[in-house]
Formats: C-alpha cells, sequence, structure tokens
C-alpha cells in the first residue's frame, strides 16, 4: 500500500458511493474488474431516476407545463456539461445519442453519405472496436470507399511511420480510438489530428475507454468529431454523446426523422430542420438516462479525472508487476502510454475458463474478443482474459484478484 500513500484519492470515500460493492458473489465480496465493458454507478447516479420518475417525469422541449419546463431544464443543462467535459466550443456542438456506437454510425451515415464518393479512402486502426469498424466497412460496401488499415507494433502501439505512408489526397476521414477497449493503448490523438488535416482529412475519435481515464479537450487535441458512452464514465446505458464542429454539423443532412428534429412539416410545402443539435435527436430521448450521465459526470468531475487517472495508473503497475511473476502468463498489449487495462492470455488454458473459474471467487473480469476480432487475430489469439480497473479498485483487490486467478490457472492447466 505504500506505492499509493502520496495520491490523495481517498478510495475508501469513493467505494462508499457505490452500493452494489457491498454485494457479494458465489459467497465473496465482489472484486469487480471489467470496468473497459462497463463501469459500476455511484448512489448520486442512482438517486435520479427516483428523483425524476417521483417528481418531474414529462416529455421535453415542446411542453408549457411546470413537469416538462423542469424536465427540459435539467435535460439541457446536461449539453453544459458535457460541452465543459470536453472543452467543447458550444454548447450546440453536443449531440446526445445512446452512446458512443450510435455516435459513430450517426456520422457515416450523415457526414459520410453527404460526402464521401466512390475512391474515396477511409483510414482505421487496427486497435479499433467493432463499433468502429463495421459502420465504415457498409458504407464502404455501398459507396466504393477505401479503407486503409494503421498497423501496430509488437507493444499494440500505433505504427505512426506507417499512418503517414497510409494518408494521401484521396483520404477523407481518419477514425481511430483514442484509448484501445482490449489493450489498453493510448493514441497520440493531438499528432495524428494534425497530420490529417495537413492532408485535407477530417478526424473522428471513438473517446469510450478515454473519457473514464483522463482529461479531454477536444479543442487542444484538434479533433472533428469526438464520441463517448454515458456507461463507461460511472453513468447509465443507454446515453452517450458526440461532439462535432459546429460547422460541420451545421452542414450535414439528418439522419434519423421524426419529431423534435424539424421546424416545419406539410405534404404541401415539405419539411424544414430544426437547427443544431437538435436536428440530430430525433425523437423523445432517454430523458432521465441523459440526466443521470450529467450527474456522473459531475461526480467525476468532482472527484478530478487526473486524479482518477492516476490512481488507476498506480493500480495498472501493481497488477503488471503482480501478473508477470505468474508462470505461463503472457500480457498482450504492452505499449508505453497505456489507460488501466491488462489483456492477457495463459499457456494451456483457455480464457472463457478462467473467467468462469475466477467469477466463483468473486471476481469480475471479461474475456472473449473485446469487439476487437483483428487486433487479436493479428496476434495470434481468438480471445484473452481482461482486468480493466476503476477509480473505486484497491491494490488489495488486484492481490486478490493476482492470487486468485493463480489459483485457478492450477485448476485448469
Amino acid at each position: 500500500m505504500s506505492a499509493f500513500s502520496d495520491l490523495t484519492l481517498d478510495v475508501v470515500k469513493v467505494r462508499a458511493d457505490f452500493p452494489i460493492l457491498e454485494r457479494k458473489v458465489h459467497g465473496k465480496p465482489l472484486i469487480y474488474l471489467d470496468n473497459a465493458a462497463t463501469s459500476q454507478t455511484p448512489r448520486q447516479v442512482i438517486d435520479v431516476f427516483a428523483d425524476y420518475y417521483e417528481r418531474y417525469n414529462a416529455n421535453i422541449h415542446r411542453g408549457l407545463h411546470t413537469l416538462s419546463d423542469e424536465a427540459t431544464a435539467a435535460y439541457e443543462a446536461v449539453r453544459e456539461t458535457v460541452a465543459r467535459f470536453l472543452n467543447a466550443n458550444k454548447r450546440h456542438e453536443i449531440i446526445f445519442t445512446r452512446g458512443t456506437t450510435e455516435a459513430i454510425n450517426l456520422v457515416a451515415n450523415t457526414w459520410g453519405r453527404a460526402n464521401l464518393k466512390a475512391g474515396d479512402e477511409i483510414i482505421l486502426s487496427m486497435l479499433e472496436h467493432h463499433s468502429n469498424i463495421v459502420p465504415w466497412q457498409l458504407l464502404a460496401q455501398q459507396l466504393g470507399l477505401i479503407i486503409k488499415v494503421i498497423p501496430v507494433d509488437e507493444h499494440g502501439a500505433l505504427d505512426m511511420a506507417a499512418y503517414r505512408e497510409l494518408i494521401s489526397e484521396r483520404t477523407r476521414l481518419v477514425a481511430v480510438n483514442h484509448v484501445s477497449n482490449a489493450f489498453g493503448t493510448i493514441n497520440p490523438i493531438r499528432d495524428m489530428a494534425a497530420i490529417a488535416h495537413d492532408h485535407g482529412a477530417l478526424i473522428l475519435v471513438d473517446g469510450a475507454q478515454a473519457a473514464p481515464h483522463e482529461p479531454i479537450d477536444v479543442q487542444a487535441l484538434g479533433v472533428d468529431f469526438y464520441a463517448f458512452s454515458g456507461h463507461k464514465v460511472y453513468g447509465p446505458t443507454g446515453a452517450g454523446a458526440l461532439y462535432g464542429r459546429a460547422e460541420l454539423l451545421e452542414a450535414m443532412p439528418p439522419w434519423q426523422g421524426g419529431g423534435e428534429m424539424i421546424k416545419t412539416v406539410g405534404f404541401d410545402g415539405g419539411t424544414s430542420f430544426a437547427d443544431i443539435p437538435h436536428r440530430f435527436e430525433a425523437g423523445t430521448p432517454a430523458i432521465a438516462e441523459v440526466i443521470a450521465m450529467g450527474k456522473a459526470l459531475d461526480w467525476v468531475s468532482n472527484i478530478g479525472i487526473g486524479l482518477i487517472g492516476s490512481w488507476e495508473q498506480r493500480l495498472l503497475a501493481h497488477a503488471n508487476d503482480r501478473l508477470r511473476t505468474i508462470d505461463g502468463l503472457r500480457i498482450l498489449g504492452t505499449a508505453p502510454k497505456k489507460a488501466g487495462v491488462i489483456s492477457f492470455v495463459v499457456d494451456g488454458a483457455h480464457s472463457q475458463d478462467i473467467g468462469l473459474l475466477i467469477d466463483q471467487l468473486g471476481v469480475a473480469i471479461r474475456t472473449g474478443h473485446h469487439c476487437a476480432q483483428p487486433l487479436l487475430k493479428h496476434f495470434g489469439v481468438d480471445a484473452t482474459c481482461r482486468a480493466s480497473f476503476g477509480a473505486y479498485n484497491t491494490p488489495e483487490e488486484i492481490d486478490i484478484f493476482a492470487d486468485a486467478l493463480e489459483r485457478v490457472i492450477g485448476m485448469v492447466r
């Protein structure tokens, strides 16, 4: 514990905000190390749902009664919260979505369809989550686009020299993640954005794994689009956000049609569309979820995202030290700059067996391909075990996890 003594994060106080950490699994205290898939939710966020449904449950924007006014004010206040969290220039550069996947699909089906043509190039990377691969593949098949892929080195870091070779005057978009969900690799987004812009291309960033771990400044990074999901940042599922530069959003056509995204509708005079961001928010949104997401971002900001990230780096270092002593265990993804994610395989043991057995000891980790099949295939595996850390995890939990892992490996080998 001495390696953690110089940090001011009060992890005991943090953990007290999470009711789920009090439960037991198979008679053992829950140790939750699956934060890259979904983080747990503090009581302050959970309470938002009861407050909303008990006091001001109403549809937003078009109602004139008190409940609608209150719901609208609470919902739109979150747009300001997200804009601050990402350091967006304007609040209307924030579009609410169901999460990162929907945000990427929105850009593909609006900006992409309006601006791309046969022969244009999109650059992705080997590190991408399927949600930042498949939408572009679908678009490429329909429009005749060319997809290029930035390779990775043996440590799971992007080959930036190869990126500079791949990009050309025909490249229209670079779409990459900020942090790899499978390996935890942190990509040099500011440099990548500058290179893209030097070639006249835009850059879209999947920030799902970065937003919980480090401060995000979309203006300093120089990105054109940035997406994240609320449930990765201690918030609820079903809510997320897309940042887009205002001039890009204003030129993009709607994606989904319906209520709220219009100014006027007529059979004779046609339909005119709302200004941004509402042009891209058709229908009744996930009102309570968005308000709860705002509370989660407030919770993170009150603690300090930098402090959370520093704490997780110490956890990562401690976990690396412990896991490297385990015979036959190999860590995949050892880039110099990483978030709190460890992906590993064990000689002679299947990841699924390890995951199922370690769950019997109360430890929750993720196993499988992590929606990153191309990356895992590149490293010669079809599945790994993945432990990922959050603000509430402790070095003692890492030790219990490592001991449990050694016990489980002895059972399956």
